[in-house]
């Protein structure tokens, strides 16, 4: 008994599936393919098997499987037709992989922020833009209450004035790089990587100059000392961040300007510290004041006072909340509270005639309550003592 013969492409024959390839099932989603690829990419990959013919053309099998089945489309007819749906230059064969796809992913992933940014979409080059500056300002806590307009003296770059930034003398013109052809990138072949650099003729501008200004040598600016106008608002806090649009560094040959940045720093107050909008100020007191009641006054972060009331048995750390007294509110009406910490001072330096007052005081002996934290202490400690002893 004779079988049913079948005929095949002979390259279809030769065809292993492609989910096999890459060692998934059928149902895989497109992470788990990229997962796959990358691993056997890494492993197969030419440029880490020099000279392994094998080793090659396994590269190009799973390259070829992955360009496929990554493919929402493609993989549709893969599943319905197989490889036959890819013959006949319907698709990619098995001699025809490139770097639009496959392993040039894992390439973009690697080393994109390396090349500047990714190697794919890279369109027209350009002069690129002039760099950010920073500039670190200090201010006091009462110009940072009212705020304050001040100027600050930047060195930086700026357009040359003989050739308005365009970099070429006058009269003249920049010219179509003829390296690049006005693309400002390059591709070059490097075993089986293609890469895209900016072009070393024209420095990735696109263009290039025959005849140079000479007050910028070309570079269409020039290093000056700017003086800016800064407006500070009132409640910014240290660390705060202010950006002038457009006062950074020029770019080369006309490109756009940079951003400069000033950073607020607030120096130590020798009275306030503060928290956000609120303040918080430590105010010594007498224990006699503390004990019997009074008043103390204290200044305000507006440069006004404030008169506290103390009242009797007043304990040190205890806090007096003035509200409306602190900072200001960046961008608000609103003010935020000022805190005053009483902290009871234990007199020094006690005159023969204060000292005899103290131990009369100390004679006189203690009524219950006169000191309730001391008693509710050393009644803890009694408590202490008795449940060891049980």
């Amino acid at each position: 008994m004779v079988g049913k013969l079948s005929l095949e492409h002979p390259s279809t024959m030769a065809k292993q599936d492609f989910y096999e390839v890459l060692g998934v099932s059928k149902s895989a989603n497109g992470d788990e393919l990229k997962r796959a690829y990358r691993k056997l990419a890494m492993k197969h990959h030419p440029d880490r098997n020099p000279g392994d013919k094998n080793a090659e053309q396994k590269f190009k099998e799973i390259s070829e499987a992955y360009d496929i089945l990554k493919d929402d489309q493609k993989r549709a007819a893969y599943d319905r037709f197989g490889h036959a749906a890819f013959e006949q230059g319907a698709g990619r064969g098995p001699g025809d992989f490139g770097f639009s796809g496959g392993f040039a992913d894992i390439f973009d992933e690697m080393f994109g922020e390396f090349m500047g940014g990714g190697r794919r979409g890279g369109g027209q080059g350009g002069p690129s833009r002039g760099s950010d500056l920073r500039y670190n300002l200090e201010i006091s806590l009462e110009e940072s209450f009212r705020g304050k307009q001040t100027t600050v003296r930047v060195q930086t770059l700026v357009a040359c004035d003989q050739c308005k930034g365009s970099g070429a003398e006058a009269g003249s013109r920049p010219v179509t790089c003829p390296t690049c052809h006005g693309r400002g990138r390059v591709r070059a072949q490097q075993g089986f990587f293609t890469i895209e650099r900016p072009c070393a003729t024209c420095q990735g501008a696109g263009r290039v100059i025959d005849n140079p200004c000479k007050a910028c040598a070309g570079q269409g600016r020039t290093r000056r000392e700017k003086t800016l106008s800064v407006n500070i608002p009132p409640g910014v806090e240290d660390g705060t961040r202010i950006r002038l649009a457009g006062e950074g560094e020029a770019g080369v040959r006309g490109a756009p300007t940079g951003d400069l940045y000033i950073f607020i720093t607030i120096t130590p107050h020798r009275i306030f510290q503060r928290d956000g909008a609120n303040v918080y100020c430590r105010v010594p007191i007498s224990i006699t004041t503390a004990a019997l009641g009074g008043s103390i006054e204290v200044p305000s972060v507006d440069g006004s006072r404030a008169r506290v009331t103390v009242p009797p048995g007043t304990q040190s750390g205890h806090q007096f909340r003035l509200r409306g007294k602190g900072m200001s509110v960046l961008r608000s009406p609103a003010r935020g509270d000022m805190f005053i910490e009483a902290i009871v001072e234990t007199p020094v330096n006690l005159t023969k005639r204060q000292q005899e007052l103290l131990r009369e005081f100390e004679k006189a002996g203690d009524s219950a309550g006169t000191h309730p934290e001391s008693e509710g202490f050393f009644a803890r400690v009694k408590e202490f003592f008795e449940d060891l002893r049980e």
